[in-house]
């Protein structure tokens, strides 16, 4: 990496920055496992399109920044393996130092490569496909481009779920998210950006999710009192912006 990492702290939260103003990933010290940026929590509402409580057991991480996902999962389902694809060393080297990126190998395969060229070369089933990952610019470069997105829909088991932070693109949220339809078929969403700017889009390609909003809710309160985390807002959003027809969340 041609620009050096910078790592700040303001008002009790660490932020990871690639030499610029640009926030790569945030961590409040008193809370540290807990999700501080609005657009991982947003991520998340992955774990409200499956009932199975045990779901997801195997998970890939493309991108690690501050770490905040791979703690959230690793704390919060304890059954699930993670391996996270990191493509900067000196990322994991901050990621440990400053954000405290839990050691344990038995639990967190951790992989210092090119994310698109991993699921390229790796036939690995996973239930959970999280992809977040950008350089200094914010560009998420082959990770955005329509041969990645049809690989990774190979890669997902038949209950599996793929979530992508859409942001910084050079053509847009909705160019970035038309290559996610075309290479799912049209079996993905995005879900109305946040304040950030960011936006998550969100896809399946084995088993259908049909969902309504009454479930999400009793899914995000039984979340919200297992973790803490409280994605209650998002759903009064997405159910606000009239984007799932007849009150379904289909993908």
């Amino acid at each position: 990496m041609t620009t050096p990492i910078d790592i700040r702290e303001e008002a009790g939260v660490r932020t990871l920055h690639f030499g610029s103003e640009w926030i790569q990933g945030a961590m409040r010290i008193a809370r540290p496992w807990n999700l501080e940026l609005e657009y991982t929590r947003e991520m998340m509402a992955s774990l409200l399109l499956r009932d199975d409580a045990r779901w997801p057991r195997k998970v890939l991480l493309i991108g690690l920044g501050a770490a905040s996902l791979t703690k959230f999962l690793y704390r919060n389902r304890p059954l699930a393996h993670l391996t996270v694809v990191e493509i900067e060393p000196a990322v994991v080297a901050a990621a440990r130092q400053f954000f405290k990126l839990p050691e344990d190998p038995k639990r967190i395969n951790l992989v210092i490569g090119d994310g698109a060229e991993y699921v390229s070369n790796n036939e690995k089933k996973f239930d959970l496909i999280l992809v977040d990952g950008f350089n200094e610019h914010a560009h998420p470069g082959a990770l955005n481009t329509l041969p990645f997105y049809q690989v990774c829909r190979t890669r997902l088991s038949d209950d599996g779920v793929m979530a992508v932070n859409l942001l910084g693109l050079s053509r847009g949220v909705m160019g970035g998210f038309a290559h996610i339809t075309d290479a799912f078929e049209d079996r993905a969403m995005v879900f109305p950006s946040c304040e950030s700017g960011n936006a998550i889009a969100f896809a399946a390609g084995g088993n259908p999710v049909e969902i309504s909003f009454d479930d999400l809710r009793e899914n995000a309160l039984a979340l919200k009192k297992e973790t803490g985390l409280n994605l209650l807002p998002t759903i009064t959003r997405l159910e606000q912006s009239h984007s799932c027809i007849g009150g379904l969340l289909k993908l």
